[in-house]
Parts: structure tokens; C-alpha cells; sequence
């Protein structure tokens, strides 16, 4: 019964809530029913898809439109950390080699100031260091140093990025639009 009532909850959350106009109705249905921590001026936009509870954000993050969030087996958001459009972050896959198709879980860990760029994929597992840039479309298969710029499938560095980040993320546009 308890699995059902949060397939529920997470199925509201996906359909209803999430396409909500009002930041305040989307981020109080996660924190209170999804139990999903989101720090202070972080924006989770419409059209999120979440599942699982062991979701962490930290303050001033921005999770832009139709991003998959997986905390099935624990994801855990820095603060100011900018996730662009349609990224998709999993947790959990499949051992190929195992005769059950069993399931491995892998938490994901993205640092402070990491910025993602549109439709990128991050595989269970991962953990992207602070200040890291991961560009749009890269599949990310494996750990991202910190303070690097990575593309491609799969990911590879290809420079370094400044070290002297100061911005805080803050993005609270109308509706589903990009103008604030």
C-alpha cells in the first residue's frame, strides 16, 4: 500500500503539480509530499519530471524545463549549479551481465557552480566537480574534475575553466517562458 500511495504522489507530482505556473505551489508539493530538499532561491521550472525521494538541492539552483530527476538511489545538487533544458540525470540502471536484468544503484553527485548545458545525459554513478562545465548533448559516463569544461559521448575534458566564480544562480522566469 505504502508504494502505492507515493506512485501517487509522484504521479501527481509529474502531471499535475509540475505543470503548475506558481514556483511556490510546485517547490511546497515537493518539499512536503515528495520530501525533496531544495535550498533557498533554487527554481525547479515546469515540466520536471522527478522520481524517488532522495533528492538534495542547495541554494540558488536552477533546474530548467523538462529535466528528469532520479533520486531513486540518491542525487545530491550543489548550489549554484544551472541545469539546462532537458538533461537527464538517472540513478539506477540494469547489470547487463546479470541473467535477472538486476537493477544497480548509483547515486549522482553534481558539485557547487557546475553548469550543464541542454539535453545532456548524466549516468548513474557520476560525480561532477564544482565549477565543472558539462556542454550540450554530452553523455557523462564517468567523473568530471573539477573546474573542467566536458563534451562529447562520452564526455571528455577539453580545457579548464576559471576558478574565480562568484555568481549565484537565480532564475525565476514567467510561466514557461524564458522572460523574468
Amino acid at each position: 500500500m505504502r508504494r502505492c500511495l507515493q506512485g501517487v504522489v509522484f504521479y501527481l507530482a509529474n502531471h499535475v503539480v509540475m505543470n503548475q505556473p506558481f514556483y511556490g505551489v510546485r517547490h511546497w508539493f515537493l518539499r512536503l509530499f515528495c520530501r525533496i530538499e531544495i535550498g533557498a532561491d533554487s527554481s525547479i521550472h515546469m515540466g520536471c519530471f522527478i522520481t524517488g525521494s532522495n533528492i538534495k538541492i542547495g541554494n540558488n539552483t536552477v533546474i530548467n524545463r523538462q529535466t528528469y530527476l532520479d533520486g531513486r538511489a540518491g542525487l545530491t545538487i550543489g548550489s549554484n549549479v544551472n541545469i539546462s533544458h532537458q538533461t537527464l540525470i538517472q540513478t539506477l540502471t540494469h547489470d547487463p551481465q546479470d541473467a535477472r536484468f538486476g537493477i544497480l544503484r548509483k547515486p549522482v553527485v553534481i558539485a557547487d557552480h557546475v553548469w550543464i548545458g541542454s539535453r545532456a545525459l548524466i549516468l548513474p554513478g557520476v560525480t561532477i566537480g564544482e565549477g565543472a562545465v558539462i556542454g550540450a548533448g554530452s553523455v557523462v559516463t564517468r567523473d568530471i574534475p573539477p573546474y573542467t569544461i566536458a563534451v562529447g559521448n562520452p564526455a571528455k575534458v577539453i580545457k579548464t575553466r576559471n576558478r574565480n566564480l562568484e555568481y549565484e544562480t537565480r532564475y525565476f522566469p514567467y510561466f514557461d517562458t524564458d522572460i523574468q
